[in-house]
């Protein structure tokens, strides 16, 4: 039976300190490019209320270029605690769109050091500031000048093997003003694949006064309550585990608090909220919601007997009807007694695993 040993129950009894903000949650939403919109973020909510939820990142070099805010920041005044997360190389771009983050209502602002993907590290941002330290630095500097609300910092243990520098480039980042750092436990060489190498994030812990949170392989409650046992650290951030499962967090944010493990959702209630989320983002986007609709459809659909020819259809969905009649015909054949092939898929692991890629 999964239970919190004395130890950690007590320290995750009080709310999680980032500088002069608290947050009554340990367990927060990760940012995830094309997935983390209001739209999602507000499904996460109705079962996490109290968790830190992050917006997509937002490119600081375009932000400095145009007139009119991008989407992926627009928050809803009432979606508290929110993190508005920003990448870039250049510390005075930074600065400037982390003003403009907080006139939008960022409670922290965060700035993303660890995306592997080719686009975002041949310019100098994301995990290739692992190998630019000094400049990350600089970064922290300037944008713990340049606002009144707390600087995070997103990361990976390093760039590759031969250089895990996650130890000296945390402390960096504490040096210069980071409130909080979240560690990935993967080099960016890994992107996704492998197993998430939690020893370095309590090697960090150990090191750092700051909160320190774990991230990586967050695919179910019993894996929230492990990392947290091994590493010491002072909360998790689930990412992966969230696509088609916006119950996670929530799952996990309960039972920390509680003690109690809530029952996984029905395949008709994933499918249930897979619809609310479908015509929620047709509301908000329009026809371009529709098609940003589909990936998360296809993430939803899974563990019942004709889930894989339903993730077919959801991936070719042209409008919002569509969608929703093929999600009302799914449930109302499981409704009239199809039997599911497996449930026993753990909370929020979808089998994504390691040739995911966002």
């Amino acid at each position: 039976m999964l239970s919190l040993s004395p130890t950690l129950q007590a320290r995750l009894s009080q709310p999680l300190k980032i500088g002069s903000f608290e947050v009554k949650s340990r367990v927060l939403q990760s940012p995830l490019s094309g997935v983390t919109d209001l739209v999602f973020r507000r499904l996460v909510r109705r079962y996490a209320p109290d968790s830190m939820m992050y917006t997509e990142m937002v490119n600081a070099t375009g932000l400095h270029y145009v007139k009119q805010l991008p989407k992926i920041m627009e928050v809803d005044p009432n979606e508290r605690p929110i993190s508005i997360q920003l990448f870039d190389c250049r510390p005075d771009f930074l600065a400037e769109a982390a003003v403009k983050a907080v006139a939008e209502g960022a409670d922290t602002v965060d700035i993303n050091m660890g995306c592997p993907v080719n686009k975002i590290t041949k310019n100098g941002g994301g995990s290739s500031l692992l190998r630019q330290p000094e400049v990350a630095e600089a970064i922290v500097r300037e944008v713990v000048k340049a606002v009144d609300v707390p600087v995070t910092v997103k990361t990976r243990i390093g760039w590759n093997d031969k250089e895990i520098t996650i130890l000296d480039f945390a402390k960096r980042m504490e040096d210069a003003g980071a409130k909080m750092i979240t560690v990935h436990g993967r080099t960016r060489a890994q992107g996704y694949n492998g197993n998430a190498r939690w020893e370095w994030i309590a090697k960090v812990k150990e090191i750092l006064s700051i909160p320190v949170i774990g991230n990586g392989d967050i695919f179910s409650v019993e894996a929230a309550v492990r990392c947290l046992e091994e590493t010491g650290a002072d909360g998790v951030m689930c990412s992966r585990g969230t696509l088609g499962y916006p119950f996670l967090v929530g799952e996990v944010d309960h039972f920390l608090k509680t003690g109690e493990l809530l029952p996984a959702p029905t395949p008709i209630e994933r499918l249930q909220c897979a619809r609310e989320h479908l015509y929620a983002l047709w509301e908000y986007k329009g026809d371009r919601g529709v098609r940003q609709a589909r990936k998360h459809l296809t993430w939803y659909a899974k563990g019942f007997t004709g889930a894989a020819d339903l993730r077919g259809q959801l991936s070719l969905v042209e409008t919002v009807q569509q969608g929703l009649d093929l999600i009302d015909k799914a449930i109302e054949k499981i409704s009239s007694g199809y039997e599911p092939e497996d449930w026993g898929l753990g909370t929020g692991d979808w089998g994504l695993g390691k040739n995911f890629r966002f």
